[in-house]
């Protein structure tokens, strides 16, 4: 079998973390997003407004089709103003509503203690790295790497919103692959998602890593995904690469 030259990552709760629980940030950052409509001359009713598109942040993840494709905020904000009767608004004023937004919820995302050890590791042992993201807003996943300085270990990045995909569509995974222009089997998904992570890279054909680190596991009975590996922390990544390796070179994996 083919040995291990690619290395996704999956980023919120993999390499990043939120520290304070989203119920009261998510409140501050609508509001934000209200205020600069209103700055705009948007004549909305704020605490009406608020009470409609919070909703949806809040219950975004419970929202999306059976096909998995992405619905961003953007159109979703955008659906929101045309059925209040605002179908002019310039798209400038709303992404300046939405950076608004996700300046607040960016606050809330810390990175792991390991992550950068972990990335400089694989790096320096030649695996190519690339990130593997589901979220609402390119824009916002491409700010949380840029705060955390983690640009310059991925080759690539893949977002649902910017490829209208979520994981675990393989499609979405496919795309990563090809433009690393490798085969599957080459291939390693570090995610915390059992049923996007872990189940994306399996139907793939692609080595899933289960990070545990900030996943509540079942106590009891069989998990109904189940992945080719698990660890509790990142750091533990490049010696379990190494003996996935050794395993393969043994004809054993």
């Amino acid at each position: 079998m083919s040995k291990i030259k690619v290395v996704f990552f999956d980023l919120g709760s993999t390499l990043v973390y939120s520290k304070v629980p989203w119920p009261p940030i998510y409140e501050q950052a609508d509001w934000a997003l209200v205020e600069v409509l209103c700055r705009a001359g948007i004549e909305i009713d704020p605490v009406a407004f608020y009470t409609e598109f919070g909703g949806f942040i809040r219950s975004y993840y419970d929202k999306h089709t059976e096909d998995n494709l992405e619905q961003t905020t953007f159109t979703v904000l955008r659906d929101v103003m045309s059925r209040k009767g605002f179908r002019s608004v310039p798209d400038p004023v709303l992404h300046a509503a939405l950076e608004a937004m996700y300046a607040v919820t960016q606050q809330n995302w810390y990175l792991e203690e390991d992550a950068i050890s972990t990335l400089e590791t694989l790096k320096s042992r030649g695996y190519r790295l690339g990130l593997i993201s589901n979220t609402s807003d390119d824009n916002n996943v491409q700010g949380i790497v840029d705060r955390w300085g983690l640009r310059p270990f991925f080759e690539t990045i893949v977002t649902s919103a910017a490829l209208g995909i979520r994981k675990p569509d393989v499609r979405i995974f496919q795309v990563a692959l090809d433009r690393f222009r490798v085969q599957p089997e080459a291939a390693a998904m570090v995610g915390d998602t059992l049923d996007a992570d872990v189940l994306g890279a399996n139907q793939s054909g692609i080595y899933s890593i289960w990070v545990t680190r900030r996943v509540q596991i079942p106590e009891e009975g069989e998990l109904a995904i189940q992945p080719q590996a698990v660890v509790t922390a990142l750091s533990q990544i490049p010696d379990l690469l190494a003996e996935v390796e050794n395993d393969r070179a043994k004809g054993l994996a």
